[in-house]
């Protein structure tokens, strides 16, 4: 399997967050790991989370398993059941369905750097998100009452 360039990719922090959801992941910088790789059933990220930045909005999805690998540096994750650190070497996981809001605050002072991958069935794919009025699904955002936010889902 060929070694994959990571300068190669191109690294944005473009999210599809509506309005003022978006502010928390200004910080979040990301290269697509599967399009570089030809990658068809798995989706993955190397992200760089700057500090104070947010990994996402606190979700959970439906019909993708997620797990995340801390390369370097730390960053707290924030769950229903409270505040784990994450450290350099440190692999989380959480499986489809399991209605358990999570994301990474970085409340450190240096970046940290970890893949991120997540598999299942993208296109019957939704969510929630915990703490603020939105929901997802392969359309885009909602608020949790149906009415739909005018932005689109990045994939």
């Amino acid at each position: 399997m060929p070694k994959l360039d990571l300068d190669a990719i191109p690294q944005t922090n473009a999210t599809g967050y509506p309005a003022p959801f978006d502010t928390q992941v200004e910080g979040r910088h990301y290269r697509r790991l599967a399009p570089a790789a030809s990658l068809a059933q798995l989706r993955a990220s190397h992200v760089v989370l700057e500090p104070g930045a947010w990994s996402s909005q606190r979700h959970w999805h439906r019909d993708l398993d997620e797990m995340l690998v801390m390369i370097s540096g730390e960053a707290v994750l924030v769950e229903d059941d409270g505040e784990t650190l994450v450290l350099a070497g440190d692999v989380v996981a959480w499986a489809a369905g399991a209605k358990n809001g999570h994301h990474l605050q970085n409340r450190s002072d240096k970046p940290c750097v970890y893949v991120v991958a997540s598999a299942g069935d993208y296109d019957a794919d939704s969510g929630e998100y915990s703490d603020i009025d939105m929901v997802f699904d392969a359309e885009g955002y909602a608020r949790k009452d149906g009415t739909r936010y005018p932005v689109t889902r990045l994939p």
